[in-house]
């Protein structure tokens, strides 16, 4: 049994900004929405190498992603809004990173994590991927070799900043449209 002084406080996260008065408070709808989408970020782990293994240690009870709102790891496309990818990408692998990319809807992000995903790392060969932002686009990276579970976290938190701060016109924007267009993305 516990002593009620080892008991925390139960925290609650920030409310957005707003009119606030004798049983009511009003804001904006794009804020409650950043605010519930920041909170509940399904993540799809495209894992290929060693940084898949970091990420199963930020997935454990040690450094515990799922106090960041990122608990159900999605394993299909169409139920995902983050796409993780972490290790070596082969450049047969492109055209399948970028399906699973195109079956996600929108919004999606995406997280670059190590050295492999980010410019192909130590594998300065013909058959490796420099880097996943050739083939789409991406939000964040995650440097390391292999990133420790403490940048990881530090990238998530970095997306969910984005996904709360985001504009629902952002999406709409002839600037999205064309960098989707750089990557041959409609």
């Amino acid at each position: 049994m516990q002593a009620t002084s080892d008991i925390k406080p139960i925290t609650l996260v920030e409310k957005p900004e707003g009119y606030e008065g004798a049983g009511f408070f009003a804001t904006s709808l794009e804020k409650v929405v950043g605010m519930a989408r920041k909170n509940s970020i399904w993540p799809l782990p495209f894992a290929t190498s060693c940084c898949g293994i970091e990420f199963m240690a930020t997935m454990g009870a040690h450094y515990d992603l799922a106090r960041f709102g990122s608990e159900r790891l999605s394993f299909s496309p169409r139920q995902a809004d983050l796409l993780m990818v972490m290790g070596t990408i082969a450049k047969k692998m492109g055209p399948v990173l970028r399906q699973v990319y195109e079956q996600m809807a929108e919004p999606r992000w995406v997280l670059s994590v190590g050295a492999c995903a980010c410019s192909g790392g130590i594998f300065d060969t013909y058959s490796v991927l420099q880097g996943i932002d050739r083939i789409i686009p991406v939000d964040v990276y995650v440097p390391g070799c292999p990133p420790r579970p403490e940048q990881i976290i530090d990238g998530i938190m970095k997306i969910q900043h984005l996904v709360e701060t985001e504009s629902f016109r952002r999406r709409d924007s002839p600037e999205y449209k064309a960098m989707l267009n750089k990557y041959g993305i409609e």
